[in-house]
């Protein structure tokens, strides 16, 4: 999702089990017992844009996403309680339309504009020009295979659990990454400081032609 593309990365998929090209019932949030709601399609309540302020807009109870680029973190309702998440479950409900680009970063933290640098991100895009397709730990797992459709609701989830990052789309385990040991956080070509850690979500809004639609957006905390 980064402008920047690099000819190689550090390490490629480990396990690319299936990937499911069917669109994922809707279920609401509020019904899966353990995950707290981030998004609701109510407001934008404990969500922060840090540029371009008008790439993001409530529509019709979805979060949507197009404009200049603008990153938007997930802050929390209670400034006396900053968002900090280390193991997870997250799952959110995407639709992307056709040539856009969009990403979930974790393990970020606020920053006033530019690219996150801390944390990883897991990619959104089913069409765009840069092959790297979604599911994708950016930079470090490359998946060149569009696991859903552009025009179609389909759940992507995200678990971390230590060091092992497991993508789920549809309900399909798209595959597994163990984060190495003695990982510096550079990611290739230097730069940034992707590694697991802690720390809160953020979507992006990539580029003026790309739209993303995002809704049930909930997170489940793991011990």
């Amino acid at each position: 999702m980064m402008q920047k593309r690099f000819a190689a990365s550090l390490w490629s998929v480990f396990t690319l089990l299936s990937i499911g090209l069917l669109a994922a019932p809707t279920m609401a949030a509020d019904d899966e017992e353990g995950f707290d709601v981030l998004f609701n399609g109510k407001s934008m309540d404990g969500w922060k844009s840090n540029e371009n302020h008008d790439s993001w807009k409530l529509v019709d109870g979805d979060l949507v996403c197009r404009g200049d680029r603008s990153h938007l973190f997930y802050v929390g309702k209670d400034a006396g309680k900053p968002a900090e998440f280390k193991n997870f479950h997250f799952k959110a409900e995407v639709m992307t339309k056709p040539g856009a680009n969009s990403g979930i970063f974790f393990h970020t933290e606020w920053q006033d504009e530019g690219w996150p640098a801390k944390g990883y991100e897991m990619q959104v895009n089913n069409s765009q020009g840069d092959p790297v397709r979604t599911g994708s730990i950016y930079y470090f797992v490359k998946n060149f295979t569009p696991p859903a459709e552009d025009n179609e609701w389909f759940t992507q989830e995200l678990i971390v659990k230590g060091k092992a990052m497991t993508v789920i789309i549809n309900g399909k385990v798209l595959f597994e990454y163990v984060e190495p040991d003695g990982v510096t956080g550079a990611a290739p070509g230097g730069g940034g400081d992707h590694k697991l850690s802690s720390g809160t979500f953020a979507l992006q809004a990539h580029d003026p032609g790309s739209e993303v639609h995002y809704r049930n957006i909930r997170v489940k905390r793991l011990p």
